[in-house]
């Protein structure tokens, strides 16, 4: 079963709604402390298996959230890429968590640049963020890398209020107007 949604393809990914088989690699993100230190920590099975039918969920009934991030060759899932916007949050958030074995391979980019044009294009956002602590340099490195700047502290809802992050974006004219 997978979540009603587009897929979208890159040169080396495809990226698609939440199915069931991802939940082998997405609590194998959310166990890792590196992985997960960044997006609300490390957390077991049962709770990483809560938050991934919550994404399967806001596809469902928002018609979006983060896509699940596949290698083209192998079909291995590598992590979640796209739009969030849980109550509460800061804005309309294009956000990235990838598996440790796809780091440093230019992945983040591009998933992150195939779905901000989704979003913009489609759901008709206006601008994009990216909700980075300050200590986290690599998702910063990728914000840099898709034309956002940073915007300065920011908060995010409760549980995660007491987290420090900086919002990261850019426009929507911003984006169409950067040299790829």
């Amino acid at each position: 079963m997978i979540a009603p949604g587009p897929t979208l393809t890159t040169a080396r990914l495809i990226l698609r709604p939440t199915a069931r088989e991802d939940f082998d690699g997405w609590a194998e993100l959310m166990a890792d402390e590196e992985n997960s230190g960044f997006i609300g920590g490390p957390q077991e099975r049962p709770a990483a298996w809560r938050g991934m039918m919550s994404m399967a969920g806001a596809w469902a009934l928002d018609g979006y959230a983060m896509f699940s991030v596949l290698d083209k060759e192998t079909g291995e899932w590598l992590g979640r890429i796209g739009p969030w916007v849980p109550e509460g949050w800061p804005g309309t958030e294009v956000g990235w968590a990838l598996l440790k074995k796809a780091w440093g391979k230019g992945y983040s980019v591009e998933a992150a640049e195939a779905t901000i044009d989704w979003a913009f294009d489609t759901l008709g956002w206006t601008e994009v963020i990216h909700t980075i602590d300050p200590a986290n340099t690599a998702s910063q490195l990728v914000a840099r890398k898709l034309g956002s700047t940073n915007r300065g502290p920011s908060r995010l809802p409760p549980p995660f209020e007491d987290k420090p992050v900086d919002a990261w974006g850019q426009t929507k004219a911003q984006w169409k107007a950067r040299v790829r």
